[in-house]
């Protein structure tokens, strides 16, 4: 399971950070008798002074005590004065996402990497007609840098293997987006997804669960996207396995896993696929990609779900050290504004033989808007908020948001409406000759591709397509991009630790933290619970309700798969949660949750800020007035509705 080049590349990440990476080398090659730093000594000292520097042997026990956010962003610059540093962070925010400033709303409800600036945005719309007339032709926009998606009812095999390089707006996205990834077209085909969920669900319908059974996914928290992958794994023959997590800190139960990893096998025969996370969205647990090349190495295929890391983590990675079968990420167009967009799905090029032809959903074309003439029915999402089914914002903010919709989208007709193009004799025949080894299902489907190519190809190529956002993200880099979002989610957990309830004798902490505390390698993810003064929990749907109210748009979320070793056995039935029936039909979950615990979450960004953080902090030390959550509580109740007013 230890190999050299894993954790070379492991330490890699704490590059900048710990000045001596490796025992006995200096920056220079020199061999000295004992290293400068280790990486476990610069963790370590990053954990002594994070607890130790903020407000030392202090509890707040009145949100009206609370420091000012002047007074409270220099004790944390001084505790960690590199912060400084990324600067650079915050005059692009100040200059291409000023949205945020002017709105006053803070966005901690989602998690994912974005494509265009609020900037770039708003240059483009100054120039464009709202919604074009049905008598006159569309506009034409020569650099307008948004777009619609259309469906499209093909073969997941049959797109990897005949889907070509699409139209010039998909490549040049694709080249983008590849590029960002440190992602080679060598080794991977890529093809868009209509969000995360439909990425999982072509793989499940593809994967060939008739001859390599298992389907094992390490997940400490109830994703729509995995439910999706593991009903339609489960219906095509597969054995679902999952991973379980210790109480209190939610670590990967690494015996469990290393036993249903390495379980015996037939010789030759595949195992099946592990779907596998670097980092839980929800908690903001990391976890060791030692696991990957464990699975690997005992036969199992590998999906790496790389949707909750953080800019540029893709990248640093090492790709070519452990090669995943199977990558999905996703992208959203616009951050705080328009959080829709798409999910891409990475396939290892050796692995598409394996795949069986299916009659896959959820793959989409990009469709520039001179292409566009109808108002969209679809704004296909890319689960970046953690879930919509358990963590959506309020009718109000669901308003806003579409009301910022990114300008006039249109949705294209489908080559399955009439878009097809003549194929030339040659072609049929040729596809004919194939299709008698294939079948009929895929004649069909390799005629639709050929007919889409044709029509491409005589399509004027779009121009290059400036993703602002991701250049953005690569001019500020892995280092200075980890280090912010390291401070300020440490930050955080300390300030929220610090808010206790009045009780003299008990001594009832406001907030309880699920998951790793402080932490070098942690996730910018937060999941935590607010707890009242006589110690019962506050319900997460009402605690994002309210902050919805103060401008801070939160989610929440369930975690599951919990494990509790015997002497926590007794905090079991306290921590525990059972869904209510109405609870359960809302979430279109039919099974009685009775291992889950519902969290309120926070995610924080490339642009997030002190003040983001610090005002999270306010807006939760309210809860330490018993009138402020009595109130509040009596108000959700009595209103009855999803929306909480003043």
């Amino acid at each position: 399971m230890e190999n050299l080049c894993l954790k070379e590349a492991t330490q890699g990440f704490l590059h900048g950070c710990c000045p001596s990476q490796f025992p006995g080398v200096t920056e220079t090659g020199e061999t000295v008798s004992k290293p400068r730093s280790t990486s476990s000594s610069c963790r370590h000292n990053f954990a002594v002074t994070t607890t130790s520097s903020f407000f030392p042997n202090t509890q707040f026990t009145n949100h009206e005590s609370l420091p000012s956010l002047r007074e409270s962003f220099n004790h944390f610059t001084n505790s960690y004065p590199e912060y400084l540093e990324t600067t650079q962070a915050d005059q692009i925010r100040t200059h291409e996402y000023y949205h945020l400033s002017l709105s006053n709303h803070i966005c901690l409800d989602y998690i994912g990497i974005g494509l265009f600036s609020h900037s770039q945005f708003q240059n483009q719309q100054s120039s464009i007609i709202p919604i074009a007339s049905s008598s006159s032709p569309p506009p034409q926009y020569s650099d307008f840098p948004f777009f619609g998606i259309s469906h499209k009812s093909v073969d997941l095999k049959s797109q990897l293997l005949h889907g070509g390089e699409g139209s010039g707006l998909e490549s040049s996205v694709k080249k983008k987006i590849m590029n960002f990834l440190n992602i080679s077209e060598t080794d991977y085909s890529m093809v868009f997804t209509a969000n995360r969920s439909s990425a999982f669900r072509l793989v499940a319908e593809s994967y060939p669960f008739q001859s390599s059974q298992k389907l094992l996914t390490v997940y400490d928290y109830e994703s729509e996207a995995v439910e999706t992958m593991v009903n339609t794994s489960a219906k095509r023959g597969a054995r679902v396995m999952s991973a379980e997590f210790t109480w209190p800190r939610l670590r990967i139960h690494s015996e469990k896993l290393g036993k249903m990893v390495m379980r015996k096998r037939k010789k030759k025969q595949n195992r099946g696929l592990f779907v596998f996370p670097l980092q839980s969205r929800v908690t903001g647990t990391s976890y060791s990609y030692q696991w990957m090349s464990m699975a690997q190495e005992n036969g199992w295929h590998v999906l790496l779900d790389a949707c909750a890391l953080g800019p540029k983590d893709v990248g640093s990675f090492g790709l070519s050290l452990i090669q995943p079968d199977f990558l999905v990420c996703s992208f959203y167009k616009v951050f705080g504004e328009n959080p829709t967009g798409f999910g891409c799905l990475f396939v290892k090029k050796s692995t598409v033989s394996v795949l069986e032809s299916s009659k896959s959903t959820g793959i989409v074309s990009l469709v520039p808007p001179k292409k566009l003439f109808c108002l969209p029915e679809d704004s296909s999402g890319t689960d970046t908020e953690l879930e919509q089914a358990t963590g959506s914002r309020n009718k109000e903010r669901e308003l806003r948001k579409s009301r910022s919709f990114s300008g006039p989208m249109f949705v294209q007709q489908s080559a399955t409406n009439g878009r097809y193009k003549k194929v030339e004799s040659s072609q049929m025949k040729e596809l004919e000759v194939k299709a008698e080894e294939r079948g009929p299902q895929d004649l069909a489907n390799s005629v639709q591709l050929a007919q889409e190519e044709k029509a491409k190809q005589s399509e004027n190529c779009s121009p290059e397509i400036e993703c602002r956002c991701l250049d953005h993200m690569t001019s500020l880099g892995l280092i200075l991009i980890g280090n912010r979002t390291r401070f300020l989610i440490n930050w955080l957990i300390i300030a929220m630790t610090k808010l206790q309830h009045p009780n003299a004798d008990e001594k009832i902490p406001l907030i309880r933290i699920y998951g790793p505390r402080i932490k070098f390698s942690r996730g910018p993810a937060l999941a935590f619970n607010v707890f009242d003064w006589k110690g019962e929990k506050v319900e997460p749907v009402l605690v994002q309700k309210l902050a919805d109210r103060s401008n801070i748009s939160l989610s929440y979320a369930f975690l599951h798969h919990i494990w509790f070793p015997d002497k926590y056995e007794e905090e079991r039935g306290r921590v525990l949660d059972r869904i209510k029936t109405g609870e359960k039909e809302r979430t279109g979950n039919k099974k009685t949750k009775s291992d889950y615990v519902n969290v309120v979450t926070v995610a924080l960004g490339f642009l997030a800020n002190f003040e983001d953080i610090y005002r999270l902090w306010a807006f939760v030390a309210q809860f330490l007035d018993a009138d402020f959550v009595e109130k509040e509580r009596w108000r959700y109740t009595a209103l009855n509705q999803k929306t909480v007013e003043v």
